[in-house]
Formats: structure tokens, C-alpha cells, sequence
């Protein structure tokens, strides 16, 4: 079992991310920083594909080893041209399925796109062989074992010294989860500036939803309504 924050651990299937598993995670980022952030603040390695926009810099601000972090972004040059041969183009799932062989974590960005479900089977198979835990974002993706969801709900500032002045000093996630077969869970979770680092603190106590309405597929990720 892979660590995450102690806030999400009470939400998530089995307390932690389960190697060889897929998870999909979607929403406010703060959540998927944590989640590098700790692992590798543990010793663990992660590699980010296909998500040239994350702030690694949120990630160390979260205490996360940058060291133990691999980028491929697939931003820049779209192809190499050789005449009498098509350009290579990057594709991010190819990419992570190479990166399970030995990494503890592999996060891909799916671009929108959704995976041929034969495709996501065959990766998700590899998962397991290797024990390396796939996070998959920003897509679709069939026969996920965990989902994630977070929204921000609300921000927290600094006073105002004149109108139109002041800083934001926190913010508040509501964040859901479910395993295959569970219920949705709920939490809220602040986002803190503690001891010189920024962390996620559980605000409420963990819920059921109630009444969910039917699971829709929504980025890559399996989201519950509530009524």
C-alpha cells in the first residue's frame, strides 16, 4: 500500500493507493500534488506524464522529495521528421505502461481522450505484474479499482488592507471517493500553511453520500451526484 495524506487515507478503499492498482483522480489539483508529494516524501519514486502544466513547485511546498520525480511532459516538438516516415508522436499511455517497470507510482494524463477499453486492460495487467500503481487523469479510463474526486468550495484570504487588496490564505476541498463496489465516501479537507509547509487537514468528519444518484463517467473518472 502506497502512503497518502492522513485525510484522504480515511476516505480511500483500504486507507492508501493498493499497488498494481488504477485509480482515476480528477479535480482540483491540490489533491494529486499531496498524493506525489507524499510518496515521495516517503522514498517512493513517481513519474507525472503527460501533465506539462502541474506545479512541481506545489508538490516540494508540500514536502515532496523532487528528487524522486520524473517528467516526461510530451510538450514541444510534436514529432521528429524523417522523409519517407511519419513523425513520432508522443503518446502518454505507451509511455507510462514503459515507466511501471520499477516506479512506485506512474500519474498519466489522458489529454481528454478516451482508452480503448482492450488497451486499458492490457496496462492495467502490467500494473499488477509490476506492483507499480497507475493514477490516470484529464480522460477516460474503464475498470478503475479507486476513484478520487475533489472541488474547491471554498477560499480562505487575508484580511483586506483597502478594497481591492488582500491574499488568499487557504482553501477548502470537498473531496469523494469510491472503490469498485463501495459507496461514495465525503470529507472536506482544508488546504493550510503549516511549519513552513502546506498541508491537507481534514475539516469534517467522513461521510457516506447520501442518496447518491447513478455514477456517471466524467474526465476518466467515475463521479457520484448527490441529490
Amino acid at each position: 500500500m502506497l502512503p497518502i495524506p492522513a485525510p484522504l487515507a480515511q476516505i480511500m478503499p483500504g486507507g492508501g493507493l493498493a499497488r498494481g492498482s488504477v485509480v482515476a483522480v480528477d479535480g482540483a489539483r491540490s489533491v494529486l500534488v499531496s498524493i506525489i508529494a507524499e510518496i515521495t516524501a516517503s522514498g517512493g519514486y513517481v513519474a507525472v506524464v503527460g501533465l506539462p502544466h502541474l506545479s512541481l513547485h506545489a508538490v516540494e511546498e508540500m514536502g515532496g522529495d523532487l528528487s524522486h520525480v520524473a517528467v516526461v511532459s510530451g510538450q514541444g516538438d510534436p514529432g521528429v521528421f524523417d522523409p519517407g516516415r511519419s513523425p513520432v508522436r508522443f503518446d502518454p499511455v505507451e509511455v507510462a505502461a514503459v515507466l511501471l517497470d520499477g516506479l512506485d507510482l506512474v500519474v498519466v494524463g489522458l489529454g481528454g481522450v478516451s482508452v480503448p477499453p482492450s488497451r486499458a486492460r492490457a496496462v492495467m495487467a502490467r500494473a499488477r505484474a509490476k506492483g507499480s500503481t497507475l493514477m490516470v487523469t484529464d480522460g477516460r479510463w474503464s475498470g478503475v479499482q479507486a476513484t478520487l474526486s475533489a472541488q474547491v468550495a471554498d477560499y480562505r484570504h487575508l484580511p483586506f488592507r483597502a478594497a481591492g487588496h488582500g491574499r488568499i490564505s487557504g482553501l477548502s476541498l470537498s473531496v469523494q471517493a469510491r472503490g469498485r463496489g463501495t459507496r461514495v465516501t465525503e470529507t472536506r479537507i482544508d488546504v493550510v500553511h503549516a511549519d513552513d509547509r502546506v498541508r491537507l487537514v481534514a475539516a469534517r468528519p467522513v461521510g457516506a453520500v447520501a442518496d447518491a444518484a447513478p455514477v456517471t463517467a466524467t474526465g476518466g473518472l467515475t463521479i457520484a451526484v448527490a441529490n
